[in-house]
């Protein structure tokens, strides 16, 4: 998750760049600004983490979460004013 700057054309544009760099790496924009990505255990999701820290835009607010299968299972989501169905579980999910 995170929430960036684009007050400006260039913070705009290291925004978009940011976003661009999320979806090269596979992750699926969730929200505007949420994007999550499944990861099979713990050295793959510190793999992608070092991957986006390295790609970081200089200004701005980044939040990275993971959560384990039996986590992910226990969301409850909604979908206008209905429940929907729980997805299937991921080995790992995370939320960037």
């Amino acid at each position: 998750m995170f929430d960036l700057p684009v007050g400006t054309k260039e913070q705009a544009r290291a925004a978009t760049k940011f976003r661009e760099f999320l979806l090269d790496e596979g992750f699926e924009k969730s929200q505007f600004s949420v994007y999550a990505r499944f990861c099979n255990g713990k050295e793959q999701f510190e793999t992608y983490m070092r991957r986006v820290e390295a790609k970081l835009p200089d200004n701005g607010d980044v939040h990275i979460l993971s959560f384990t299968d039996r986590q992910y299972e226990n969301i409850v989501r909604f979908s206008g004013q209905r429940r929907r169905r729980q997805k299937k579980n991921p080995d790992q999910l995370a939320l960037f």
